[in-house]
């Protein structure tokens, strides 16, 4: 589930292949309005289609004029971002 708390989006439970559709779909649906951040503090588990729903977000901010910052990544996709180079692409630290 993707609830808005402010300028924040806030990723809460499992971002996984069986949620992916619909966290991308929640998250396009709320983007807009002056969100600027992703937090992911709330999310308990995730795996590779995590990263998707990542990458599909911030395209369509992108597509909205908004650079979406992510914030609190859980280690596991971070290792990913890192293993698939996508930590220019979600704007991340290059010291996962």
């Amino acid at each position: 589930m993707i609830q808005r708390d402010g300028d924040r989006l806030r990723v809460l439970g499992e971002a996984t292949l069986e949620t992916a559709a619909a966290l991308l779909g929640q998250g396009e649906a709320l983007l807009g309005s002056g969100i600027t951040t992703l937090d992911l503090a709330g999310v308990s588990a995730a795996d590779s289609s995590g990263l998707a729903i990542l990458l599909g977000l911030k395209r369509a901010a992108r597509r909205q004029g908004v650079d979406l910052r992510i914030e609190n990544l859980p280690a596991n996709l971070a290792s990913l971002a890192h293993l698939y180079g996508l930590e220019p692409i979600l704007l991340l630290d290059a010291h996962v």
